[in-house]
This record gives C-alpha cells, sequence and structure tokens, in this order.
C-alpha cells in the first residue's frame, strides 16, 4: 500500500514539474496565432490601399479602415510607385516584451492580369 502512495505522489509531482512547460508552449502558441492575424490583416489592408491606388481614391483612409481595431495603434500606411506597404504592430503576449513589427505589401498591376 505505501507503495502506491509513493508512486502517486510521484506523479503529482511529475505534474507540477510539467504545468509551466505546458503553459510555455501554450503561450507560444498563441503568440504565433496572434502574429498571424496580425500579418493577415496587414496584407488585406495593402490591398485595400492598392485598390485604392487603382482607382484614384484615398490609399491612407482604404487601408486604415481595413486594419483591426486591435491593431490600429502603430500602424502606418505608405505609398510608393502605386504599391502600398502598411506596417502593424502585434502585441507581445509576455510582459515586457516589445510589439512585433510586421510588414506587408501589395500593388496592382493590369498588366499581369491583376
Amino acid at each position: 500500500m505505501r507503495a502506491a502512495q509513493r508512486e502517486s505522489g510521484q506523479a503529482s509531482a511529475e505534474l507540477v514539474a510539467a504545468i509551466p512547460v505546458l503553459l510555455a508552449l501554450l503561450l507560444a502558441l498563441l503568440q504565433i496565432v496572434l502574429i498571424g492575424y496580425a500579418l493577415w490583416s496587414a496584407g488585406a489592408a495593402a490591398r485595400a490601399g492598392a485598390r485604392a491606388v487603382f482607382v484614384g481614391g484615398n490609399v491612407e483612409r482604404a487601408a486604415r479602415s481595413a486594419v483591426p481595431e486591435a491593431l490600429e495603434r502603430g500602424a502606418s500606411v505608405a505609398e510608393r510607385g502605386g504599391a502600398v506597404e502598411v506596417t502593424v504592430r502585434a502585441p507581445a503576449l509576455i510582459p515586457g516584451l516589445p510589439h512585433i513589427p510586421l510588414h506587408a505589401s501589395a500593388g496592382f498591376d493590369p498588366a499581369a492580369g491583376g
């Protein structure tokens, strides 16, 4: 009976030791998902800006309207020669780490078929 109690205590100690590792892996996975979302959003905003360039609209307004509210702070839009570059900062989930800058660009070339 005592051997079973000792093994049960060992399993509990191993679980307690594994919890921080599992939490760190979960945090890393969530950070990767957040970076992917921010990069996808920057790409969508750059495409919206490129469409505005093509039709003669307001590039800044079109691109910024496509940036999600959570990423608006620190976002920038630049247009160079028909190409639009959007930069957003993905928030870091680990306190104390800086925001992660992400860039996406898009252009529209009618001669290339889109």
